[in-house]
């Protein structure tokens, strides 16, 4: 089977069926929601996804290795996961 989520830069087998459970099965689904809320729909749906996860859909967006991805725009990744989390624990 060729899934499409696979085909892009950081999304392997697991992060795709994660994100396919949450109701993303095409870029175009993962580019109209974001890495963010899409991050958040695998964490909402139970997933115990890292950050990492957050970093490789936003680096699949962009097409670069979630590692190449500049520290200020994870660091503003992460603010946009905490400001929108409202159970966040300390």
């Amino acid at each position: 089977m060729n899934d499409e989520l696979q085909n892009l830069r950081n999304l392997g087998k697991t992060s795709a069926q994660w994100l396919h459970a949450v109701g993303i099965h095409s870029a175009s689904d993962l580019k109209r929601l974001g890495a963010v809320d899409a991050y958040r729909a695998v964490k909402a749906r139970g997933f115990r996804a890292s950050k990492v996860l957050l970093y490789a859909i936003e680096g699949a967006l962009l097409d670069v290795h979630w590692n190449d991805i500049p520290v200020d725009r994870k660091e503003a990744l992460n603010k946009q996961v905490d400001v929108l989390s409202p159970t966040r624990k300390a």
